[in-house]
């Protein structure tokens, strides 16, 4: 053999070589990624809640229900007022017409509430306190909810809630739980018989129960 043949028969070896070098490559980069992917695909789902992670909840607006500082129950403009169930609006603003009289004003921290909302506000309270059932003392759910349904106002001023407490009543105003001294619904019969006797919490009303 002359040493041309055996240069050339080393060229070729060589090539040889790499391109087997090159596919056992390949092989063994396909393979990892079959295998990754077959156990991505029978990973168990995500929860709902992992979709979260990572990204703060889309920011809760006024068509919500969120209400701006500031708010009385005479804005028609905002949907936590406008939305609420109209005889219990008209008897707010009796009330607080009654009320700006003894200079007294009456600001909403609360009225209706989407579903959506009222939601976040249970998740959160769970967070809080710890435990659902913890949480049943100070959120309703969505289908519970008067809120939800605009049957219920949270006042914001301590001094509005002072003077529903004594007058609330002759409007058909009550505050229904004992821990939620902001809390107001409509009962029409108080403005002769009075108020009914308040829950400790909302647990212990039926309503909740359903």
């Amino acid at each position: 053999m002359t040493y041309r043949e055996t240069a050339g028969t080393g060229a070729h070896r060589t090539r040889a070589t790499v391109i087997t070098a090159l596919v056992t490559i390949g092989v063994t980069l396909t393979g990892a990624l079959i295998h990754r992917s077959v156990e991505q695909s029978s990973a168990p789902p995500a929860s709902p809640d992992a979709a979260l992670h990572g990204r703060p909840p889309r920011p809760l607006g006024e068509a919500d229900g969120a209400v701006p500082e500031g708010v009385t129950v005479f804005d028609d403009g905002v949907p936590a007022v406008a939305n609420l169930d109209p005889d219990l609006l008209a008897a707010l603003r009796r009330a607080a017409t009654d009320a700006a009289d003894d200079r007294v004003a009456m600001f909403v921290s609360s009225g209706w509430r989407s579903p959506q909302y009222q939601e976040r506000l249970l998740r959160e309270a769970v967070r809080k306190y710890g435990s659902a059932k913890e949480a049943a003392r100070w959120a309703a759910t969505p289908e519970t909810s008067p809120h939800v349904s605009g049957d219920a106002i949270d006042i914001r001023n301590a001094d509005a809630t002072a003077w529903l407490s004594e007058h609330g009543a002759d409007h058909g105003l009550c505050q229904i739980y004992r821990n939620e001294s902001w809390h107001y619904e409509l009962r029409p019969d108080a403005t002769d018989q009075g108020c009914p006797p308040m829950y400790a919490d909302p647990t212990e009303d039926p309503r909740m129960r359903q």
